[in-house]
């Protein structure tokens, strides 16, 4: 089971070390450069509102934008990164030593020339800088030093990233095709709320091959109401049905898929498909029966995924016949990733690349005790997932995507050509 989940994150590793200077590049700059406008802005606006009843005889503000400094460059991991920051005019002054009260900012003192990779410290951001306790040990990753931001700055940023989700779950999805989908129901705990903030997730493959966000919503238990009410929106907005869609066997989902993408085929997760199954046998038998798995889920192609099932069912089903059931029910939908091509079969056997990118989520969920409010928990996920599509790679042979939107056929993994006699027979039709 543990196969299934890291093959896919070690196949990145080695991509993604083996592209450098790409695109990749440029865009992990953009986002680092995006990020530091976004949160700059944020901090002069927050600091100029708090000094805004300050004003002279004249009734004039003693503390105003004016406009930016020059360009510098910041060192990053992925190169310089240009920024711009905003520029205060602060007339007020000192009372004990008369001088001039000069705005700083705590995200960019003058003095930073070099900083750990930018885009790596966005997720942190999102996660620690929703509570302005927790958003210390953010910049002290990012700039080496512990000074804090207002909560002020902080809330406006977290009004910005929801209006932000918001506006990307209304945009038009007519010009977008997502042959494959993942999809999975997250659950955050937030602060002050009785109910779980359950997340629903749709992560989509393009004909290109490349993958990307598609929905983002706050559901309710993973519903299949929910689920409708959000496959709906997307059907509304434009968008095509998936060939194919892979998620957890106990979501809500799939009665909301029969109902709105009827055409599209269902392929259940393997590793939730493992884990259900493990929990429903004794520790003692865990080893033979991961292997077992494994062999199902491994095959060389279809049909000796259905010997190594009976195989399965033989072995295990006398003693542990709820264990076996999980499998042999299911075994149309947990097999179905077989009739695509073999170099995708490794991204659609799990919804790993869901599990991966919210385990970050998950984990600093434990230390920050959730964001505060619904909205807000739905932002910083929305504001985690883009920064990390910017690093996501396309799947195994992207060009092969095309061709089962297309609706071409794979045997065995493997593209069947078609015979001259039927090429021909098409295009007399």
């Amino acid at each position: 089971m543990l196969k299934v989940v890291q093959e896919e994150s070690e196949s990145n590793a080695h991509v993604a070390a083996a592209v450098g200077g790409s695109l990749l590049d440029e865009l992990v700059r953009d986002g680092a450069r995006a990020m530091l406008a976004a949160a700059l802005q944020a901090e002069v606006a927050a600091y100029v509102d708090a000094f805004a009843g300050e004003v002279d005889e004249a009734g004039h503000r003693l503390v105003v934008r004016n406009g930016h400094h020059q360009t510098r460059e910041v060192a990053t991991a992925a190169g310089a990164v240009p920024v711009r920051a905003p520029r205060v005019n602060d007339k007020r002054t000192e009372e004990v030593t008369g001088q001039r009260m000069r705005f700083a900012s705590s995200i960019l003192p003058a003095w930073a020339r070099k900083s750990p990779q930018v885009a790596e410290v966005l997720p942190l951001l999102y996660l620690h800088g929703l509570s302005s306790g927790d958003f210390v040990p953010a910049l002290e990753q990012f700039l080496g030093t512990s000074a804090g931001l207002s909560a002020a700055t902080i809330t406006r940023l977290t009004t910005q990233w929801q209006d932000d989700a918001e506006a990307f779950n209304r945009r038009t999805l007519k010009d977008t095709d997502y042959v494959y989908c993942w999809v999975d129901g997250i659950h955050l705990k937030v602060r002050l709320e009785q109910d779980k903030v359950c997340l629903l997730v749709i992560l989509g493959v393009r004909a290109d091959g490349t993958k990307e966000l598609d929905p983002l919503a706050d559901g309710h238990r993973e519903s299949s109401e929910s689920w409708s009410d959000l496959l709906r929106s997307c059907k509304r907005r434009g968008m095509t049905a998936p060939v194919l869609a892979i998620g957890d066997g106990a979501l809500g989902f799939w009665k909301a898929l029969r109902e709105v993408f009827p055409d599209t085929k269902e392929q259940r997760c393997w590793f939730h498909a493992s884990g259900n199954v493990l929990a429903a046998l004794p520790k003692s038998a865990h080893p033979g029966a991961k292997a077992a798995l494994a062999e199902i889920y491994n095959a060389e192609d279809k049909d000796h995924a259905l010997e190594a099932a009976k195989a399965f069912a033989d072995l295990y089903g006398a003693k542990w016949p709820k264990a076996v059931a999980k499998i042999t029910e299911h075994l149309d939908v947990l097999l179905a990733f077989y009739d695509y091509p073999a170099e995708h079969w490794i991204h659609l056997r799990t919804t790993n690349p869901i599990e991966s990118t919210f385990a970050t989520v998950r984990l600093r969920q434990r230390v920050t005790k959730g964001p505060g409010s619904r909205a807000a928990g739905v932002a910083m996920a929305f504001k985690l997932i883009e920064s990390a599509q910017a690093r996501w790679r396309a799947v195994n042979a992207p060009h092969l995507v095309a061709l089962v939107r297309a609706g071409a056929q794979f045997e065995k993994g493997i593209l069947v050509e078609r015979s001259d006699e039927s090429a021909g027979d098409q295009q007399v039709a």
